[in-house]
């Protein structure tokens, strides 16, 4: 097997936790977001995005987060809170991906979808290919508008996923995958 296959059959997502510093240079991230932006992409539409999110920004999503959840949960048990206040504060680069559906008589939204979900697992190969550790995460905050609103969505907009990058503090085990067997049928 050749070195780019052993590192795809040994990629596995890195807890935002056992993320840390020093994250992607500039120069290295430039590259991560070059290679995540090699997706399919029927009719060259480009229908997704990043933001990228970094040193105090990470904080300050986290507020707004925080802000969001706990209007939503009044009385909640502080400790939640400070979840939330933290969520994007452990890798030293979050990366949201924007899927932005363009309309188009020939090219199916889902198509367009799929297209930024492949753009997320481009990253995260990539990151994986640079020695960094990663993880794709939504949660509730991908779906909430205020957290959305703060990014810049616009209302047609969608989050696809939150990329946490940083140099893995931890490698997790690897945990069983599919059995070929039952996933697999022949036409």
């Amino acid at each position: 097997m050749n070195e780019s296959l052993d590192r795809l059959q040994q990629r596995r997502s890195v807890p935002p936790k056992w993320l840390g510093g020093p994250g992607p240079t500039p120069e290295q991230l430039d590259t991560l977001l070059t290679v995540a932006a090699r997706v399919p992409d029927h009719g060259k539409l480009v229908p997704w995005r990043f933001i990228v999110i970094e040193g105090e920004a990470r904080a300050r999503l986290g507020e707004i987060a925080a802000a969001a959840f706990q209007a939503d949960n009044p009385g909640v048990d502080p400790e939640k809170v400070k979840t939330e206040l933290d969520r994007y504060t452990h890798a030293p680069v979050v990366v949201a991906v924007v899927s932005n559906v363009v309309p188009h008589a020939k090219i199916p939204d889902w198509e367009q979808v799929l297209s930024a979900g492949a753009v997320c697992m481009n990253l995260l190969n990539a990151a994986a290919a640079m020695g960094f550790g990663a993880i794709w995460l939504t949660g509730w905050a991908a779906f909430d508008r205020r957290v959305l609103d703060a990014l810049g969505l616009n209302p047609g907009e969608r989050l696809a996923g939150f990329i946490h990058v940083g140099v893995p503090r931890e490698t997790p085990t690897d945990r069983a995958r599919p059995d070929l067997a039952t996933i697999v049928t022949r036409f």
